[in-house]
């Protein structure tokens, strides 16, 4: 069966400096709410144009950051919601867990891997290494995190639910999702990014992997804010 689904990648937030994205609890800023408001009325438009609806259960991340952008794309786009709008969070569409060191600085985690003598030091580039699963409880990799994602989206799927589904997590999560659902390859994950607040929509059909039907992957820039 032919279903729809969107990636949206929250608007920017108060982020601490040097620290993994993660689990950070802080709000949108208020650029960041703007750019969403804005992706979003450029989102209705397409809408607009094709005759689409949304699905009106709007999956989020349990972070605040998703759940306000979450928020804001039900305000904007109320009138295609097939039914009334509603959030529904989950883990299952959050970043990838740093666990017990949740919300530390990359140094400050470093230095207690280098202290404890059960772990050896991470690799150079640990943060952005799929791979990679820092030896924390309640740590996982990126891969990890986008199967988690991927394995939500293909639950959605089965289910058969009409209307397009807004999921609205975090870059780095979707880009390894992506890849599990063969969206992207595994080389486009470091070379993609994704835009604050923009949907990347997508069709699942004939049992084919999704092809995208709105939206851009952003080219990654090494000065980007990490996902």
């Amino acid at each position: 069966m032919t279903a729809r689904f969107a990636l949206i990648r929250h608007g920017a937030y108060q982020q601490l400096t040097d620290v993994p994205s993660a689990l950070q609890p802080f709000p949108l800023t208020a650029e960041g709410e703007e750019e969403v408001r804005r992706q979003a009325r450029a989102f209705a438009q397409w809408l607009t144009q094709t005759n689409q609806r949304l699905n009106p259960v709007v999956d989020t991340s349990t972070l605040l950051r998703a759940f306000q952008t979450g928020g804001l794309y039900i305000e904007e786009l109320r009138p295609f919601f097939l039914g009334e709008p509603r959030i529904h969070s989950t883990f299952s569409l959050c970043e990838r867990s740093v666990g017990a060191v949740a919300n530390l600085t990359i140094k400050e985690i470093e230095r207690i891997l280098a202290l404890d003598p059960r772990f050896d030091l991470p690799p150079e580039n640990w943060k952005s290494n799929s791979e990679y699963c820092l030896p924390f409880d309640g740590a996982e990799s990126l891969n990890q995190a986008g199967k988690r994602v991927a394995d939500h989206i293909c639950s959605w799927h089965a289910k058969a639910e009409a209307g397009i589904k807004l999921f609205i997590g975090h870059g780095a999560a979707f880009r390894h999702g992506a890849c599990h659902l063969n969206v992207i390859n595994f080389c486009d994950i470091k070379r993609f990014s994704m835009h604050y607040g923009h949907p990347i929509v997508m069709e699942f059909a004939d049992n084919q992997a999704p092809n995208r039907l709105y939206g851009e992957w952003k080219q990654r820039q090494i000065q980007d804010v990490p996902d």
